[in-house]
């Protein structure tokens, strides 16, 4: 993140709503090392957490289409040889249409959603009907880049959970980061002044 430019500082607005002084873009891994390397650490951090018991990686689109595929290379390079689908925006009236895109979900599938970053869920909630609606699928897990550590827009109290706990709650999967807020502020990369408006934020709305 701190190579690619991907954390950002300045005033920010979160799906969710919030004012945020930090923001983390991932369409900003850019280059073929940059993007191969954060599917690695995908792959890393789904074997660790949940294993390879799954069939399909599934990224909601568009910042989660490269993700997947990254990280379906990632595996097939150390012998785990998964699928992987995407979602267009909007279904597709010629051709095959549709809305799913690679993989043909069928009944039985073990699905596992790459997605960035997590605020609020929103996009989590949208398209976990569109995976369901196209088969008769089981969504195992979900794995984030970053877990920004804070709760979820609906939730008031510092003591509630975090929006990726919520979901995976809601949802009953695994849910995961290969690295949380802490691990960036305790990486030493950031300044003072970086540190406190992060450490402000987290005061706001994060969660214990």
């Amino acid at each position: 993140m701190m190579e690619a430019e991907v954390l950002r500082f300045g005033s920010f607005v979160t799906k969710s709503g919030r004012q945020t002084p930090y923001f983390i873009n991932t369409g900003l891994y850019r280059t073929g090392s940059q993007i191969g390397r954060l599917g690695r650490f995908y792959a890393n951090a789904i074997r660790d957490n949940i294993g390879t018991e799954f069939d399909v990686l599934f990224g909601p689109a568009y910042k989660g289409i490269p993700l997947a595929v990254t990280t379906a290379a990632a595996l097939a390079a150390d012998g785990v040889d998964v699928a992987y689908c995407f979602n267009r925006k909007e279904a597709k009236d010629h051709g095959e249409g549709g809305v799913l895109v690679g993989h043909e979900l069928t009944d039985g599938d073990r699905v596992v959603i790459i997605e960035d970053i997590t605020t609020a869920g929103t996009a989590v909630r949208q398209v976990v009907p569109v995976l369901q609606a196209a088969a008769d699928v089981e969504v195992v897990a979900m794995v984030v880049s970053v877990d920004r550590r804070e709760r979820g827009p609906e939730q008031q109290d510092t003591a509630a959970q975090s929006a990726l706990q919520s979901l995976a709650e809601e949802f009953d999967m695994a849910t995961f980061a290969i690295v949380d807020v802490h691990d960036i502020m305790g990486h030493g990369g950031l300044d003072e002044a970086q540190l406190a408006a992060m450490q402000e934020y987290l005061d706001r709305y994060g969660v214990d």
